[in-house]
């Protein structure tokens, strides 16, 4: 971290006269800002008060403050931002996001398809020797890392071709999730600051993640390391600055070394399936006892604690899933991303596909139907997060509560029939 310069320079008057005749432009802009009329969803200025281009500079200037006494240079904020205009298409992606929209079937058969798998073993064993030493120096098992390597960016071959910096200011300027985009922005400029990569090279998705494994700017200035020794942190250009950083985060975030992820498993018949098997982590011992067997036919570990993972009914595939399960979910928290995560990484290392298959002929609720559920379980007291039209773990936790209650099998999978009952 650099040092925080002072914040008037003094060495002659026209400096300071300079200083001041920035400081009152800038309390001009902010207090224009405040001034700015704003839609209730994102917080967008309206264009009748002032014109989006100039008000995206104003913002843009009220972040001087800020990222100045972060420790950036003048030069590298003008730097940063030169040519930086809202962009209506970087905020238009985040009504599509697929790991949350997307039958889980239909994400894992393109996170898993036979050509990425092919990819993926080749990557394995090209940087089996990187691979390793990070598995050695982070505890993380190497298939986690090649999942994740795999998902983000099919190994390298599409980091992103986004600038960045751009693309942060815009969400941060519409203010989506709240002051996380703004945060992300500043933590970017302190990366520029530290001279680990130039503007020109600083690329990455329409969300600011950057590199071959995708780290926001505050991950990456948090637990990106030089693993090549090349003398910088390039997650960009070097895999093993890539896997090693991926490596150290899943470590920093609690991975458990030796425990797996999980694993698939079938439930024996007439087992009596009960919310707490799916929302608290219980004994390995304590699911063989009542007859639960891994589908490789492996046995299963004899320390250790899990958890049912039910994503598609009893119908569907069911897993048994460690802590380390949610390690991975702390990169991306969709149950879809870290499940195609570890099942990429374990056909990576020669594993086997799923024995059960999808119920791909069910009937997926509509984006208003998974809404209405949402709205009926909130009015019945339950916790179902945000009103969204998407059921993800806490949707998913409010339905197994609500089927236990109401005497059915609370494998917390929305359906139509179970939307029709409620309707009841």
């Amino acid at each position: 971290m650099n040092v925080i310069a002072s914040a008037a320079p003094r060495s002659s008057s026209a400096l300071f006269a300079k200083w001041l005749a920035r400081a009152v432009s800038m309390l001009g802009a902010l207090a224009l800002l405040l001034n700015i009329a704003t839609s209730p969803a994102m917080g967008v200025p309206k264009a009748s008060a002032m014109s989006r281009a100039h008000s995206f500079r104003l913002f843009i200037e009220s972040l001087w403050p800020q990222a100045h006494a972060r420790g950036v240079s003048r030069k590298t904020f003008d730097m940063a931002f030169k040519g930086v205009a809202y962009d209506p298409r970087i905020v238009a992606h985040t009504e599509n996001q697929p790991e949350f929209v997307k039958p889980i079937w239909d994400y894992l058969a393109a996170a898993v398809s036979a050509d990425r798998v092919k990819r993926a073993q080749a990557a394995a064993q090209e940087y089996a020797s990187w691979l390793s030493k990070a598995q050695q120096k982070f505890g993380v098992d190497a298939s986690v890392v090649v999942g994740i390597w795999g998902l983000e960016t099919d190994f390298g071959a599409f980091a992103g071709s986004d600038y960045v910096i751009g693309a942060l200011a815009s969400l941060a300027y519409v203010r989506y999730s709240g002051d996380y985009f703004r945060d992300e922005l500043l933590a970017a400029l302190q990366i520029l600051e530290d001279g680990d990569i130039t503007p020109a090279r600083m690329k990455g998705s329409w969300a600011g993640a950057m590199g071959q494994t995708q780290f926001m700017p505050s991950s990456f200035r948090e637990f990106a390391v030089d693993f090549d020794g090349g003398g910088r942190r390039d997650i960009w250009a070097s895999a093993p600055d890539a896997i090693g950083s991926t490596a150290n985060y899943l470590a920093k975030h609690g991975w458990i070394a030796g425990e797996p992820w999980g694993f698939e498993v079938v439930l024996p018949e007439g087992f009596t399936l009960t919310d707490a098997d799916c929302s608290r982590l219980s004994p390995f011992a304590a699911f063989a006892s009542r007859g639960v067997k891994r589908a490789d036919g492996k046995p299963l570990p004899r320390t250790g604690e899990a958890e049912l993972l039910i994503t598609a009914g009893l119908h569907g595939p069911i897993f048994l899933v460690t802590a380390n399960f949610k390690v991975i979910k702390s990169y991306n928290n969709a149950t879809s991303y870290a499940l195609g995560v570890a099942l990429l990484g374990d056909r990576a290392m020669g594993g086997t596909g799923l024995q059960a298959a999808w119920p791909i002929h069910d009937r997926q609720l509509s984006a208003g139907q998974r809404r209405e559920m949402q709205t009926r379980l909130k009015k019945m007291g339950y916790d179902v997060g945000k009103i969204d039209g998407k059921i993800g773990e806490t949707g998913q936790a409010a339905l197994r509560a609500y089927q236990e209650k109401t005497g059915q099998i609370p494998d917390g999978y929305p359906t139509l029939a179970l939307l029709m009952k409620m309707r009841k």
